[in-house]
């Protein structure tokens, strides 16, 4: 594999920093009850979309699902917007009306995300069909966990997207959990990505936790994708180092469970190639974790300040005006 540069590196390793940072403030909003709907953080998952998202041009789609901060982050969106839609407040991605699990961002391609488990992945198979349908060269990217691979929409979605090759990535992150549930005692398979072989395309496992191994493989995959070889399912194992939500007990593992895999915190894995392959100091080090937290506080106390809804907007925003404006078009698929 070839090397990333250290300048690619250092900014990878930024964004990381970025997104575990948002998700710490998200969780001080909460404890202060700012926050209007549940919060399920990204901790410990954040090579996954930054690696993949590096890949990814602004005109590409994402589709993201409950846990989809990394994803927005990873994709470009703005950090004040995020935390306004959080806190409820009008100046939010979603008006203020979605909350944390609704967070949406056409600007960058995010397409939403989805509080319902594998609600996304019909939706991103729907967008890929948009794509191919215009031949606009756009891939999209759907995030989902282990526990929505076991919906009937996955299956469904998988042998769609195949038989009509659309440019569409499956991107399971399997954390181990569905909820409280273990990935073992939900699935008797050992690697998620073989269920790919049922739809005849392309499945792979990767080291989620490693951002160099995602770079690498996603670089391939979306090159496959974009010269219309057809929909590929990847894997990336990795551990949600918090608990499923704020709030959450966390009863159905054991605290040595969590702490060996925080051994593998991905942040920690790419600081220590930044010092070992590429010269980086220590104190270059605290700088770029500094300048991110910086920057995540600024975008909070902006939002703070931000109004909430007014009472008579509450029934717009509920249909697209230009709906009525489509006009369909007959297509062959051949």
């Amino acid at each position: 594999m070839q090397e990333l540069s250290k300048k690619l590196m250092l900014e990878l390793y930024s964004q990381m920093i970025q997104i575990r940072e948002f998700e710490k403030e998200a969780i001080e909003l909460a404890k202060m009850n700012l926050t209007r709907a549940a919060i399920h953080t990204y901790n410990g998952q954040e090579a996954i979309a930054v690696g993949i998202c590096a890949h990814l041009k602004k005109e590409d789609y994402i589709i993201s699902n409950h846990r989809g901060h990394g994803h927005c982050v990873a994709k470009g969106a703005d950090l004040r917007k995020m935390f306004a839609e959080l806190m409820a407040r009008e100046t939010g991605y979603c008006k203020g009306k979605g909350g944390s699990m609704h967070i949406a961002d056409l600007s960058t391609g995010m397409l939403g995300a989805n509080g319902i488990v594998g609600g996304g992945i019909p939706i991103a198979v729907g967008a890929a069909f948009g794509a191919k349908y215009r031949n606009n060269g756009r891939i999209v990217v759907c995030f989902f966990g282990d526990g929505a691979s076991n919906e009937g929409a996955f299956h469904e979605a998988l042998n769609l997207a195949s038989i009509w090759k659309l440019p569409v990535v499956f991107v399971c992150e399997n954390n181990q959990y569905g909820i409280s549930m273990n990935v073992s005692k939900s699935t008797n398979v050992k690697r998620l990505a073989d269920r790919a072989a049922a739809y005849g395309i392309k499945g792979i496992t990767v080291d989620g936790n490693k951002l160099d191994e995602v770079y690498q493989e996603f670089a391939g995959v979306a090159e496959e994708v974009r010269a219309g070889k057809g929909p590929v399912l990847m894997e990336m194992t990795t551990y949600r180092m918090s608990g499923h939500y704020f709030g959450d007990n966390e009863n159905y593992r054991t605290k040595e469970e969590v702490e060996a895999w925080k051994k593998k915190d991905p942040i920690d894995y790419v600081g220590k190639i930044l010092m070992a392959n590429y010269g980086v100091t220590e104190e270059e080090i605290r700088k770029a974790q500094q300048e991110e937290k910086q920057r995540v506080l600024k975008a909070s106390e902006a939002a703070k300040e931000d109004p909430f809804p007014a009472e008579e907007d509450l029934t717009d925003d509920l249909y697209d005006p230009v709906l009525g404006e489509i006009v369909w078009k007959p297509w062959n698929m051949a």
